[in-house]
């Protein structure tokens, strides 16, 4: 079987409300939706989502990487996974959303080979995940009227936005646990907000409100840092933007500098990355939480919870991107059961069965 072309497709709509982090504001979610195609007539569907705020690409670029990869990727075997990375590192450098583009649909591909739902090629663990639900930056008010909207609506953890100032921060916290009682876990993400040295103070403060854990709470570069925060917390530390690839999750555990490890498949390069990160965690006994991008579409969405579902080294979950836009831009894949559970097709790969072209462009 080869890869006789690849499609691109842009996909640009308004969130459902606009979402603040610690780094900037997002108000669109901004794709690029692949589309592989084979001689054996055999399509496998992928998505890039350039997250500017963290990745630092944007979606022109993605585009353009793709585009400059399918010249190198065209005549190959899609199904040989090892072999269009080569080429594809080779090709470009970092480049994570682009990759991660490619692997998917590749990856849907093997699963569509083998008459197989991708969660069961990846490992079968499970053929569902929980998520949580994230709350973004804003008045204490505000956070905590849509936090307990989500707890009422099925949620049973919710992650929210930190890392500003000392103050609001504390105010949004209390004001949350405040508003959806004990029996709701609280996650908080500071998306490299703080110092360390004012991250354990503020931490050991906003313990009281019974954290489950704190993620990235300094900035990606401070590895020492984090070690810092991790060995002077009694809430677990987990690292999101310090991890990109296996090598800084090899890092991390080797230092110990951190209790919990985010993989997404935008910062990894997509599939084949995000197995190699699992595995290094799980050989030093360091649990796995999925993220996501809020720009993903839906498809990525899709792979993350594939993945999610098949080891079962991945506990936790955060791919509430799925229910941030009014409409999604393909038919197919998983489905919602009981408001926080992400169940996986049935059917072989993604179990996406097209695109909507006209939400595309």
């Amino acid at each position: 079987m080869k890869i006789t072309n690849i499609r691109t497709y842009k996909m640009q709509v308004p969130l459902v409300r606009p979402f603040r982090i610690a780094l900037g504001l997002i108000t669109h979610a901004e794709s690029c939706l692949v589309e592989i195609e084979t001689d054996a007539g055999i399509l496998g569907y992928g998505e890039g989502s350039p997250g500017p705020l963290i990745t630092g690409e944007n979606l022109a670029g993605t585009v353009a990487t793709i585009e400059k990869l399918k010249a190198d990727l065209i005549g190959m075997d899609p199904c040989d996974i090892e072999a269009i990375y080569t080429v594809m590192n080779r090709a470009v450098a970092h480049a994570g959303t682009a990759k991660a583009a490619i692997d998917l649909a590749c990856h849907d591909i093997i699963g569509k080979c083998a008459g197989m739902p991708l969660y069961k090629v990846l490992g079968g663990y499970s053929d569902e995940i929980v998520t949580d639900m994230t709350v973004g930056i804003d008045e204490p008010e505000v956070m905590a009227a849509q936090a307990k909207a989500h707890v009422e609506a099925g949620f049973d953890t919710i992650k929210t936005k930190v890392g500003t100032d000392f103050a609001s921060d504390l105010a949004r916290v209390r004001a949350i646990r405040e508003a959806v009682g004990d029996d709701v876990k609280i996650r908080l993400d500071a998306n490299q907000g703080w110092k360390a040295k004012e991250a354990v103070e503020l931490i050991r403060r906003l313990d009281e409100y019974d954290i489950e854990l704190v993620e990235q709470p300094v900035p990606r570069f401070d590895f020492d840092g984090l070690k810092y925060v991790t060995a002077n917390s009694s809430v677990p530390i987990m690292a999101d933007e310090s991890c990109w690839d296996s090598k800084d999750a090899l890092r991390l555990v080797s230092e110990r500098a951190v209790d919990f490890i985010n993989i997404k498949l935008m910062k990894c390069g997509g599939l084949y990355e995000a197995k190699k990160i699992n595995a290094i965690a799980q050989a030093a006994g360091v649990e796995v939480m999925l993220g996501c991008m809020t720009e993903e579409s839906g498809i990525a969405i899709n792979a993350s919870a594939a993945l999610g579902a098949a080891l079962k080294n991945i506990t936790r979950a955060d791919l509430d991107a799925t229910f941030s836009l009014k409409q999604l831009p393909f038919e197919g894949g998983l489905t919602v059961k009981d408001t926080c559970h992400l169940v996986l097709s049935s059917e072989p790969g993604l179990g996406i069965t097209g695109l909507h072209k006209e939400m595309l462009s």
